[in-house]
């Protein structure tokens, strides 16, 4: 009798690589910037993860997007910080007015890597730059940002030349929404995102950047619905990424200082969950949420005298507590649009 022995999920040759380009490039910045002593290590290392993690190909648009990305959030975040920054009650409603405007991008499709990667390179900055006192400046943390852009696109180059597809991807087309429903996801995410900018900033939350960040990601999903799972999906994966950042931690042990031994074990997590991210389609899922959430760990909190147990720790208390809080955020404005046929959602039922 023959068995028919049942197999997992293989990856194609295609993803194959992807996960090699994920895992190179994410450990490639990462690296450099330890390096280098450039501050602000998220960037560099959680960039070439969305870049090259979202995005499977990478064209002249693709670049052209990512890069608009860096330039309009470092404009903004030195006009904001520089003439509204007494002005709370201003500074918020051009945040939100800004928030709008990426996600409009977002909705429509017309430029949505421009939109979603605006949206979390502001998020972090403006969270970043509102604790910039008298005595330092806000200058450090733009260029880092914007050093990190272009290294980021320097490296998903190399990463695509080493590690090409073999064969051609059929190109996303991105579904026609009625204008109804790109407003309700317009005005829910910016309120949402609004919302959670400011309550980071009344209660003060320096250190929980990640959960801020957690807060802004689930809204890719950008309506109820999917944020529901995107809100369960994101709070599996920081589980998984803090229990993968503690596990890395027991094999550093105090030997972090010595940069070859956090970049192997960077790279091995970072191809694990890549393969797992792209065996779910390659959309921001537990995959993608494992993959980000080690990386903000290693890139932040991992360097010379630091472990990642106290960030690990605290950073899966404060995410979900973020993701609650947020999802009842969505939940409330999804019922308020939908009360008007204006900005009524297509899966109103």
């Amino acid at each position: 009798m023959t068995q028919v022995v049942s197999q997992g999920p293989q990856l194609d040759s295609n993803g194959l690589r992807q996960a090699l380009r994920i895992a190179g490039g994410c450990t490639i910045g990462f690296a450099i910037s330890k390096l280098m002593n450039w501050p602000n290590g998220i960037f560099f290392t959680v960039y070439p993860m969305l870049l090259l993690g979202m995005v499977p190909t990478l064209s002249r648009g693709v670049i052209s997007q990512f890069i608009a990305s860096a330039a309009f959030s470092a404009f903004i975040v030195l006009v904001i910080q520089g003439l509204f920054s007494h002005l709370p009650v201003v500074m918020t409603l051009l945040v939100f007015g800004i928030f709008c405007f990426l996600f409009h991008k977002m909705s429509s499709g017309s430029a949505f890597l421009f939109g979603a990667l605006g949206v979390v390179s502001l998020s972090i900055q403006l969270h970043f730059s509102s604790y910039v006192d008298q005595g330092s400046s806000i200058y450090p943390l733009i260029l880092s940002n914007g050093l990190a852009i272009l290294l980021t696109v320097i490296i998903a180059a190399i990463m695509h030349g080493v590690f090409p597809d073999v064969t051609a991807r059929p190109s996303r087309v991105m579904p026609a929404k009625p204008k109804e429903s790109i407003r309700h996801e317009v005005l829910l995410c910016a309120s949402v995102a609004t919302l959670s900018f400011v309550a980071f900033q009344v209660l003060d939350l320096q250190d929980s950047i990640s959960a801020q960040a957690a807060s802004v990601l689930i809204l890719f999903s950008l309506c109820w619905k999917a944020a529901g799972m995107a809100g369960w999906q994101r709070a599996i994966g920081t589980l998984i990424g803090c229990n993968a950042a503690l596990l890395s931690q027991l094999f550093l042990y105090n030997h972090s200082d010595f940069l070859l031994f956090p970049v192997a074990i960077l790279w091995i997590l970072s191809f694990v969950f890549a393969r797992f991210h792209i065996l779910g389609g390659g959309i921001p899922g537990i995959g993608f949420g494992v993959l980000t959430t080690f990386g903000i760990l290693f890139g932040q909190s991992l360097g010379p005298g630091q472990d990642l147990i106290y960030s690990a720790l605290y950073r899966f208390s404060s995410v979900s507590v973020a993701i609650i809080l947020s999802l009842c955020a969505v939940y409330v404005m999804h019922h308020l649009l939908n009360r008007f046929s204006a900005t009524r959602h297509h899966t109103f039922d």
